[in-house]
């Protein structure tokens, strides 16, 4: 058993907090909402009053936080992290951000002799609720190596994507490739009901042909072939559209940074902008199956 101190219970942060709680761990739990902590005491954990009460002593540092800014200042400011860990404890980032960001909270980590990776997520509200989330892991070895236990607690795969940075690396162009072939399987779907087909038989026949991907076969964009998809819930979400949208931003400003040609992905971000402008802010990112089809007033 670690003591863990979890800041940010977000919808994924709380999910991943409980099953943190649900292996044993000490669990010191902050978010600037109470409600949130609340219910993560109502779990098992501990509710800290501030950063200091959460982070000191701690074994682990989990941090689940909405964008660079907000990391950066937690470890980096006065009073934050980096001034208040033990020196032996693993710090371990998994918001998703900006990959500068990452590696410039890791370099100054590295300065104060932390051990610290930056590991983002994949697999939604659902996967962070049952434990079964992926980690794609940035940092040197020795972090990743005592950064796993925790994280295999929280997920089903543990990956290391390589040096500092290269967990935010994939997620981004992971998410990148979901937005597009979401997008894709959309248009297929949609096109195939205007022609007649119907949309359980173009699933079955589709999700064994040459178009078979993810967001057809695990997470299908129309009701019916997949019961435990946002479709069959009203696109309630489980990654909501403005969470892919801050994805596909993150994806564009990297591609640019880096000077690479992007044009699918460019087109995918202009696309969710637009869903999420016209009334999509609060449905999942499959959803956008309803803006392609002209239903979004």
């Amino acid at each position: 058993m670690a003591v863990v101190a979890f800041i940010g219970l977000g919808n994924m942060g709380s999910g991943m907090a409980a099953n943190l709680v649900k292996a044993g761990h000490d669990v010191r739990a902050f978010d600037l909402n109470a409600d949130a902590v609340a219910a993560l005491v109502d779990k098992g954990a501990t509710a800290a009053s501030d950063l200091t009460h959460a982070v000191t002593g701690a074994d682990a540092v989990v941090t689940m936080l909405p964008a660079g800014p907000h990391v950066r200042g937690v470890y980096m400011d006065e009073g934050g992290v980096l001034s208040l860990a033990r020196k032996d404890a693993v710090l371990i980032d998994c918001s998703t951000i900006d990959v500068d960001s990452a590696r410039a909270v890791a370099e100054k980590a590295a300065e104060a002799g932390f051990a610290f990776v930056d590991a983002p997520v994949s697999g939604g509200v659902a996967a962070a609720e049952g434990g079964t989330l992926t980690f794609m892991v940035g940092g040197p070895e020795d972090a990743f190596a005592k950064a796993e236990p925790i994280l295999s607690n929280m997920g089903k795969a543990v990956i290391r994507a390589g040096e500092a940075g290269a967990g935010q690396a994939a997620k981004i162009c992971n998410n990148m490739l979901l937005g597009i072939h979401m997008i894709g399987t959309c248009e297929a779907m949609n096109l195939a009901i205007k022609l007649g087909l119907d949309p359980q038989n173009f699933f079955d026949i589709a999700s064994k042909a040459s178009g078979q991907n993810w967001s057809l076969t695990s997470y299908c964009p129309v009701p019916g072939p997949v019961p435990t998809a946002p479709s069959n819930r009203d696109y309630k979400p489980g990654f909501a559209a403005p969470m892919m949208l801050k994805d596909l931003n993150l994806a564009m400003q990297t591609s640019k940074s880096a000077g690479m040609n992007t044009p699918m992905g460019e087109k995918a971000q202009t696309i969710y902008d637009a869903f999420v402008e016209q009334g999509g802010e609060e449905m999942d990112f499959s959803g956008v199956i309803k803006w392609l089809a002209g239903e979004m007033k």
